[in-house]
Order: C-alpha cells, then structure tokens, then sequence
C-alpha cells in the first residue's frame, strides 16, 4: 500500500493505477472505520488528513484524464478536513524517488 509524494506526471501506468485504487482504499478504511489494514503506516499517515489525501486524488485524476482514461470513482468533497498538506511521510521524497528507480518500471524519475 503506498501513496507517492512524487509527481503523477512521473509515474508509469502501474504505479499511477495502483496508486488510485490504493488511495481509495486508504479513504475507505478513514472514512467508512473499516479494520483493514487500519494500522498500516501509510494509513496512519492520512489520518485526520483527508484534505491532502483528497488533493492527492485529483491531482492522479487529472493525470489519469490526460492519459485518455475515464475516472467514475470521485470522492465525496464534503468528508475533506484537515491541513491542506501532507507533511508527514513514510519514506522521503529522495528514498520514494529511488524505490521507483530501482524498479526500472518506466516511471519518469
């Protein structure tokens, strides 16, 4: 489970699918109190964190949209709190820029 702190822009297909579904799952388990995967660390980086989490699902949207796909999966803005951004981070930047290069996935890193 993992969202990226890196551009949409850069990241290959699989990661930027993989990210959306695995963002909505995280929204899941914060906004519905499901028990999977409740104490995953990057689940308990977005608790009370909903707005960035949120900005982060429309940035992979707008992303997704330039790729020619189809997005039917919005979330509901009204559940958005929090701070505006997401400071707290599993991995940096620098360590997730260089999971990603190591992967040779074709991510733009």
């Amino acid at each position: 489970m993992r969202i990226w702190d890196i551009a949409p822009r850069k990241l290959c297909r699989n990661h930027l699918l993989g990210e959306h579904r695995e963002l909505h799952a995280i929204w899941s388990i914060l906004t519905k109190n499901k028990c999977g995967y409740r104490h995953h660390p990057e689940v308990l980086r977005w608790e009370g964190r909903l707005r960035p989490l949120y900005y982060r699902h429309e940035s992979l949207v707008k992303e997704l949209k330039r790729r020619g796909y189809r997005h039917f999966s919005p979330l509901d803005k009204r559940r958005v709190s929090g701070p505006a951004r997401q400071d707290v981070l599993v991995d940096s930047i620098s360590r997730q820029a260089a999971i990603l290069k190591n992967k040779k996935c074709g991510c733009k890193i």
